[in-house]
């Protein structure tokens, strides 16, 4: 109860200084608002583009799994990409043999001139599909049908387009029904596919919006080659990523006829893989981040030690007569470290409103970010902490050269 009290009274004396010389109360704290409102800034915005990132990888389909081939660095300029590109055949026995696979489909491309009436797009990419895809992409037709098992088995003429298409091509609200030229080979529409914003990073986005698809056996007849550009699959769960890579990788392997110590012809990526990979990346990220802003809260940090040090010289006669009064060395040294660390806290909350100001600007500045953009409480917490371990540290010395002051030769002190 004494100790309670006698903290509670040193807090208020700790108080009573630092408002006696608020300008310099200020100056002094200048160095922790800036390195709090920092610490709070960073961690904001590293956790801003963090959440936005993963929505994004989140949004794309965490269960996706890409594969293509690959020329391994010892066998370049021996041998062209297709030679190890991926063939249908293997994409077919990856659908009937692995076990982590929910769904797959080869995509292959055809760019060409697609016209509808008088009306042409060139340089369109035409992508070859099975009725898989729309599982693995979750592109929900909003008119007409999907494609099915028998439009890729009997190669038929039949296409899907997206809603973007429909005013490029000046199209009919409703187009299924009517015929469109894809390099001058008459197609069916069956279908509309929504468009996703994402679509634009493939081929077919870019400059023009028009996306067409048509089975992949119609694709392979309009521009015939034994390979595939790449194969999507939808693993079962995203917890299987890594069971899934090795299997896959096991099953090329073996199909290609690559022993143990040959390199493999082919690369796959995962994209659960890519989240947790860029979840370490950005954990590293913000801790040197906030290593960094930590210096500016250290820098701080001296400017208190600075004018605690000033504080015990020009009280040095009031520390004189508390002792020669009975006051004990520990004493002294508590009200001293209470000032400094009461100075640096005072600082950080400064700095935290200051931060959260500066966040709330930046919500009404991005709107397209405001829902990522919330202060992270642990930002706080490490703030408040880390400001008052600023105190305690670097007003320690202070507080000690004050409570190991000899009484006498302090009251003669002018």
């Amino acid at each position: 109860m004494i100790l309670v009290r006698l903290l509670f009274q040193t807090v208020a004396l700790a108080l009573v200084q630092l408002t006696g010389n608020k300008f310099r109360a200020l100056l002094t704290t200048l160095g922790i608002i800036i390195g709090v409102g920092a610490v709070i800034l960073t961690g904001t915005a590293t956790q801003a583009l963090k959440g936005y990132v993963l929505h994004q990888l989140d949004t794309f389909g965490p269960r996706k799994v890409f594969m293509t081939g690959d020329v391994p660095r010892p066998m370049r300029g021996r041998i062209r990409w297709s030679e190890v590109a991926l063939k249908l055949t293997e994409i077919e026995y990856l659908k009937n043999n692995a076990q982590t696979i929910d769904a797959i489909t080869p995509m292959y491309f055809v760019t060409g001139q697609v016209r509808a009436g008088e009306v042409s797009r060139d340089g369109v990419t035409v992508t070859g599909i099975w009725s898989d895809w729309h599982e693995i992409e979750k592109r929900v037709v909003t008119i007409g049908r999907p494609f099915i098992k028998v439009d890729v088995d009997e190669m038929r003429n039949v296409c899907l387009i997206n809603d973007k298409a429909i005013a490029e091509l000046e199209l009919r609200a409703d187009p299924t029904g009517d015929t469109l030229l894809i390099n001058n080979r008459r197609f069916l529409i069956v279908g509309v596919v929504e468009t996703k914003e994402m679509a634009a990073m493939f081929p077919g986005g870019g400059e023009t919006r028009t996306e067409v698809y048509v089975p992949v056996s119609t694709a392979v007849a309009m521009r015939p080659r034994l390979y595939v550009d790449f194969a999507l699959a939808q693993l079962k769960g995203t917890e299987q990523a890594d069971e899934a890579k090795a299997e896959i990788t096991a099953i090329l392997r073996r199909s290609r006829g690559l022993s143990g110590d040959d390199p493999s012809t082919f690369q796959i990526h995962t994209v659960q893989s890519a989240i947790e990979q860029f979840q370490a990346v950005s954990g590293v990220i913000t801790g040197v981040a906030l290593g960094l802003v930590a210096v500016s809260l250290l820098v701080g940090g001296v400017g208190i030690m600075n004018i605690m040090l000033v504080s015990v010289s020009e009280r040095t006669r009031e520390i004189g007569l508390r002792k020669a009064v009975g006051a004990r060395p520990g004493v002294i040294l508590l009200q001293f470290l209470v000032e400094a660390t009461v100075l640096c806290l005072i600082g950080g909350v400064v700095g935290v409103v200051t931060g959260g100001g500066m966040v709330a600007l930046g919500k009404a500045a991005l709107p397209g970010m405001s829902e990522y953009l919330s202060v992270p409480p642990w930002t706080i917490l490490v703030s408040v902490v880390f400001s008052a371990a600023v105190g305690i540290i670097f007003g320690m010395f202070p507080a000690i050269k004050a409570a190991r002051l000899d009484p006498i030769v302090a009251l003669r002190h002018e």
